[in-house]
């Protein structure tokens, strides 16, 4: 006969594994918003601490002020850099963006400069 001491650790297994696994976090497919003040000539991505910039596939492709764009993005990390292009060529770079489990990553810059993001 088993005892109930010889048992109990099958039955923890067994409990634990029953249990659902974690998700896993990712980025994914979200809106972006322009609320720059300013239109974007294009839109690229690259990995927090990283050096190669990517285009970030968004339709429509150009994002004017106040514009929304869908982003078509998948990737297994989570901290980005977006760098918008300007219409006279210069960039602008929000570091550290978050992109996982966010549906739209608003994109804001103040008249001096300052930049920041809002996130749904």
């Amino acid at each position: 006969m088993v005892s109930m001491k010889q048992l109990l650790p099958f039955v923890m297994a067994a409990a634990c594994a029953a249990l659902p696994a974690p998700a896993l976090a990712q980025a994914g497919n979200f809106t972006i918003v322009n609320a720059t003040g300013i239109d974007f000539a294009g839109l690229t991505v690259r990995r927090f601490g990283t050096t190669q910039w990517l285009p970030l596939m968004l339709s429509p492709s150009r994002l004017p002020n106040a514009g929304r764009g869908a982003a078509d993005f998948k990737d297994e990390d989570c901290a980005f850099d977006l760098r918008a292009t300007l219409p006279d060529g210069r960039s602008v770079v929000w570091p550290g963006v978050n992109l996982c489990q966010v549906k739209v990553v608003t994109l804001n810059q103040k008249a001096g400069g300052a930049l920041w993001v809002d996130y749904e």
